[in-house]
């Protein structure tokens, strides 16, 4: 399993342990994890919440008077290392 792979689980992983019903999704740069917030979340929880999002490379938190609040997390795939990205026709 890719290192990036494995970092979003493990984000997964920790929010549902606190409790956060959570959604992993891939994209073809990041894997994104969202996880919908209750509006009793107690404060000391939100600062459990906010140490592993920091685990990640992009986080923010969507709020909406129709939706709720939806916590968002990004972690980025590793850029896989090439030659010469030009092709043989293009070589100097």
């Amino acid at each position: 399993m890719p290192a990036s792979k494995a970092r979003a689980k493990g984000i997964a992983a920790r929010l549902s342990a606190l409790g956060l019903t959570t959604r992993v999704e891939e994209h073809a740069r990041y894997t994104s994890i969202e996880a919908e917030v209750p509006e009793a979340l107690p404060a000391e929880s939100w600062r459990e919440v906010l140490e592993v999002v920091a685990e990640a490379d992009r986080f923010g938190l969507l709020a909406s008077s129709l939706t709720g609040r939806t916590l968002w997390a990004a972690v980025r795939k590793a850029v896989p290392a090439t030659g010469d990205v030009r092709g043989p026709g293009h070589q100097r």
